[in-house]
């Protein structure tokens, strides 16, 4: 019997709880709000929030503000300083570092034990247990497992106290057993340099049984191209005849996934997308056959959910199918009714179903026209269809009105196969996002507001050779795509002449 054969009856009981995902959503939620807050109650935050007194949802919200980063900032470096006992029992020693708000260069997430154990790797647990449960045949612990992680360094130096990407404070703790089953050494792992890292992960995984892949998207693509050099083989599967699985998260699939088909031609090959932050593990795509993920309900997250445009804050009972939100979380690491900054769309609500639609704060709306992520990465999509275009990253920002009251949308695109006729593709482009996005389209008639969309192709590794200039090549960072803001494309516009 192959080990993975050994391994599946493992996680039969998870299935059986999994289900009441598909009608018992709001119980699950209520527990897990009442869990968090008895928890919690006698830390500084808990008491000043009245978390003893709290007997369900609607004390909970009156009683506690929505927070940014910005709000919970002063505890959250206090927490770092070493003090217990403020937003989570106990001290928390690790902290993911992620993207920066208007005040600071970076965020640093606080990563309880408790978060580590009942989110991030409840999480990446369920996701071998749905992929299991679909997949009959997969052999997939019967070799290794190619995990992508960032790197840390010591917090303040304290003891034992980290800070750095999420994905090196998950191999830092990982049970050593899953090192037995991974690639590459630990050492490499968490290099922080990481064109040194490609390179001796690529060196590291090519000889072995590599069956499943977990990362970034655009980070893995860019260790696969190197492993396809040193091979000097066609297609992947030359080099891992037993590959099955692609894991992926942290940025749309969408851009990347022609490349990916054409680097794995093999038919027994499965793509599954989850929903991994700093703040937690949401969702899972828990069915091949649909797009959308599930909502993972029972993990130390409780849901809330904004909708764009309102002040209305609604719990996951509350929610309705095609409506934008923005969502907030309270979980186990201390983070309560923290604005996440992503925006959701449900596509079912029994079971809870979602895709990412973008974030609060990556769009264009300059004119009124409300451009989102989804919309972005659809037209794209739809436009290398037609044209037999690869989009490997991009990023879009307004042009204001001019001394002539002109303005448009500018796109700034790095092609992995560029198409033979690049304002053919713009034109494309700009129909698909004014049939998807219909104040787009309003704001587009008769180029009276805004004008035709102008695309600027953008050199061989731009947008890495930016990433790098900020000190964000690899690990979990990302290009943003939208922006109201000319900010981020004026400083690719200057490096892309040089």
């Amino acid at each position: 019997m192959s080990l993975t054969g050994i391994v599946r009856p493992l996680f039969a009981k998870r299935w059986r709880e999994l289900e009441k995902h598909n009608t018992q959503g709001e119980q699950l939620q209520r527990e897990v709000l009442a869990h968090l807050i008895s928890k919690a109650k006698d830390t500084e935050y808990g008491r000043e929030h009245l978390f003893a007194a709290t007997k369900g949802y609607d004390d909970f919200v009156r009683n506690n503000p929505v927070n940014t980063y910005e709000e919970l900032k002063g505890d959250i470096d206090r927490m770092r300083q070493g003090e217990a006992n403020i937003l989570w029992p106990g001290r928390v020693k690790w902290y993911a570092k992620s993207s920066g708000t208007t005040n600071d260069k970076s965020k640093f997430i606080p990563v309880s034990s408790d978060g580590l154990k009942h989110v991030h790797y409840k999480g990446g647990a369920d996701v071998v247990a749905l992929y299991l449960r679909n997949n009959p045949q997969s052999r997939m612990f019967d070799g290794r497992g190619l995990i992508l992680g960032g790197s840390h360094a010591p917090n303040y130096n304290l003891p034992g106290s980290l800070v750095g990407d999420l994905s090196a404070i998950l191999i830092e703790n990982i049970n050593p057993i899953v090192n037995l089953v991974r690639v590459p050494s630990k050492q490499t792992a968490l290099l922080s340099d990481f064109e040194v890292k490609r390179d001796r992960i690529a060196r590291e995984a090519m000889n072995k049984n590599v069956t499943n892949l977990s990362g970034v998207p655009s980070w893995m693509l860019s260790v696969l191209n190197r492993v396809m050099e040193l091979s000097g083989k066609t297609h992947l599967e030359e080099v891992w005849p037993n590959l099955e699985v692609f894991f992926h998260g942290g940025v749309a699939f969408t851009p990347y996934r022609e490349q990916y088909e054409k680097l794995i031609t093999s038919p027994k090959m499965h793509y599954m997308e989850t929903y991994n932050a700093s703040e937690g593990f949401f969702g899972i795509q828990d069915d091949p056959a649909d797009k959308s993920m599930l909502l993972m309900l029972d993990y130390d997250v409780f849901y809330e959910f904004q909708e764009m445009g309102t002040d209305t804050i609604v719990p996951l009972w509350g929610v309705e199918t095609g409506k934008n939100y923005a969502m907030l979380i309270s979980t186990s690491c201390g983070l309560w009714r923290y604005m996440i900054g992503d925006t959701v769309q449900f596509t079912s609500t029994n079971p809870y179903k979602f895709f990412i639609s973008g974030r609060t704060k990556s769009f264009i709306n300059a004119f009124g026209e409300e451009l989102i992520v989804d919309n972005a990465e659809q037209g794209l999509k739809y436009a290398c269809e037609v044209t037999g275009a690869q989009v490997l990253e991009y990023t879009a920002a307004p042009v204001f009105m001019d001394q002539n009251a002109k303005c448009r949308h500018q796109w700034l695109i790095e092609f992995s196969k560029a198409p033979e006729n690049l304002q053919q593709f713009a034109e494309i482009l700009d129909r698909k996002l004014q049939e998807l996005n219909s104040d787009y389209e309003a704001k587009r008639f008769k180029d009276i507001t805004l004008q035709h969309l102008e695309i600027i192709p953008a050199r061989e590794n731009l947008f890495n050779d930016w990433l790098k200039s900020k000190g964000k090549l690899g690990g979990q960072h990302k290009v943003p795509r939208l922006s109201n803001s000319r900010n981020q494309l004026e400083e690719l516009l200057a490096l892309n002449e040089k």
